[in-house]
């Protein structure tokens, strides 16, 4: 059966009902729907409502913790460290990145420490939000749910998938955003994969016993499969980075044995710098569009050929501005967890009774 295409005005009031539902205030339940439902939009299915599921469950267990109040742990002036107490990514994430915004445009730089979050999300939307304001930024993440990425070389699953993303901001244009998880593959889209039925692309997970495999359902066996990083050693050296960057350096948890958790727990480092402040607003603007025509001017030839980060997302959220479609197996699973959290008659599981 194909996919229901929803709108995404009505994807959002069904996560924030949903949410609210569940005891988020308007507001929060509100930046929780926004950051999901882009992640749908701009094709990243992996980060996107399809968690709900793994939030309820967490919820439920004590993990995510609604209504959470950012706390300040750390003011060094140029460096503030924030502590979100297993709160819910989507609204400690911004909140953070309002923090730093605010610093960087005052003094030209900021250091944003943000320890011990609930999932955080599409990390590329952080980067967003500071392209937004006009600053280039850089964030390193790290993962603490249960080991399920092995370092290059090994087998055995140590760290998490720990992304990468950083952005540059354009005057009269979209930003360049960098985004992307140290895995191969992100562990959401290995769900993607498995409930639309696919099988995964080579060299993107390996069978609990160490042996590759194309089938998105051995990363959720018993015992699990073990997804690697991508670019061999420079994927994981990179994964190494954020651990280390991302959480030790802040105090924050670090996955640093086998034991697993109902909650995805991260922590981020951003550095965020802004153009104008420092002096070199015009300068980089101009030496950047050098740049972009250059690494672009393939395109005159062959157009498309070459295509910048964050152009793929942006073309893909023009083409599902009509509709983000969601797999029967989807919204299934999400209007399965809200009546185990006791909740009915939401817009999910009316539309779950579509197909």
């Amino acid at each position: 059966m194909g996919a229901l295409p929803v709108k995404p005005d009505v994807l959002r009031r069904a996560v924030a009902e949903l949410f609210t539902a569940t005891g988020a205030t308007t507001e929060n339940a509100g930046l929780i729907a926004e950051h999901l439902v882009e992640a749908n939009l701009r094709g990243h299915d992996s980060h996107g409502v399809g968690v709900v599921p793994l939030y309820l469950k967490s919820i439920a267990a004590g993990g995510m913790v609604l209504n959470q109040t950012l706390k300040p742990v750390a003011d060094r002036g140029g460096m503030v460290i924030f502590d979100a107490g297993r709160g819910a990514g989507q609204v400690m994430g911004h909140r953070a990145m309002e923090a730093g915004i605010e610093l960087a445009q005052a003094q030209g730089s900021a250091i944003v420490g943000l320890r011990n979050s609930h999932h955080l999300g599409r990390i590329g939307r952080w980067a967003e939000q500071c392209a937004a304001a006009g600053l280039v930024s850089v964030h390193f993440v790290n993962v603490v749910a249960g080991p399920i990425v092995a370092p290059f070389g090994g087998t055995k699953a140590r760290l998490g998938t720990n992304p990468f993303a950083a952005g540059f901001p354009r005057a009269g244009a979209e930003p360049v955003v960098v985004d992307f998880a140290t895995s191969r593959l992100a562990m959401g889209k290995i769900r993607v994969y498995r409930n639309q039925g696919k099988v995964l692309p080579d060299n993107a997970l390996l069978t609990a016993d160490g042996l590759p495999t194309n089938d998105p359902n051995d990363l959720f066996a018993d015992p699990p499969g073990v997804l690697v990083p991508f670019g061999e050693h420079k994927g994981w050296g990179l994964a190494l980075a954020c651990e280390l960057l991302g959480a030790a350096l802040l105090g924050g948890e670090t996955q640093h044995d086998g034991a697993s958790d109902p909650a995805v727990i991260n922590s981020m480092l951003s550095i965020l710098v802004s153009p104008e402040r420092i002096g070199t607003l015009d300068a980089f603007g101009a030496e950047m569009a050098q740049v972009l025509a250059w690494v672009q001017s393939e395109n005159a030839e062959k157009p498309g050929q070459v295509l910048l980060p964050g152009q793929p997302e942006q073309a893909v959220r023009r083409q599902r501005m009509d509709g983000i479609p969601l797999d029967p197996a989807t919204l299934s699973q999400i209007a399965q967890a809200a009546s185990e959290s006791g909740l009915k008659g939401l817009i999910f599981q009316n539309l779950a009774r579509e197909f």
